[in-house]
């Protein structure tokens, strides 16, 4: 049985305690991220929803990186939004300067009611480097 290691970003923020998850798991060379949203320090929503989009990438990246991760290693993506129809301007930015051209990972976009106070996340499996 391969074991798994959770792996916190840094700057943890207060979300994983009061709710009792790890940012990320790594079993082997995968490592698996909880959604990650765009959550400031103390757990709360960032308000203004472009930088909300940007606030949750920027947590993946230091997930990713407390695992030796890149953007570069994604292999699936999932994102989960309140209002898909208006959200994709303001995502679709944020995503393409973070993946400006191809291989670009296989990506699913599902459109929820509730995501806890938040209206974006983004949830990651990454293939670790070296292992």
């Amino acid at each position: 049985m391969i074991p798994r290691e959770p792996v916190f970003p840094a700057n943890r923020h207060a979300l994983y305690e009061a709710h009792g998850y790890s940012a990320a798991i790594r079993s082997g060379d995968l490592l698996f991220v909880s959604g990650q949203v765009g959550s400031r320090a103390d757990g709360t929503p960032e308000p203004d929803f472009s930088a909300q989009v940007q606030l949750a990438f920027d947590n993946l990246r230091a997930t990713l990186a407390a695992a030796g991760c890149t953007f570069d290693d994604l292999i699936d993506v999932t994102t989960f939004h309140t209002d898909p129809e208006n959200q994709f301007p303001a995502i679709m930015q944020v995503k393409q300067a973070i993946f400006p051209q191809p291989p670009y990972p296989n990506w699913t976009a599902v459109g929820v009611t509730w995501l806890a106070g938040f209206d974006f996340e983004i949830k990651v499996i990454a293939r670790i480097p070296g292992h």
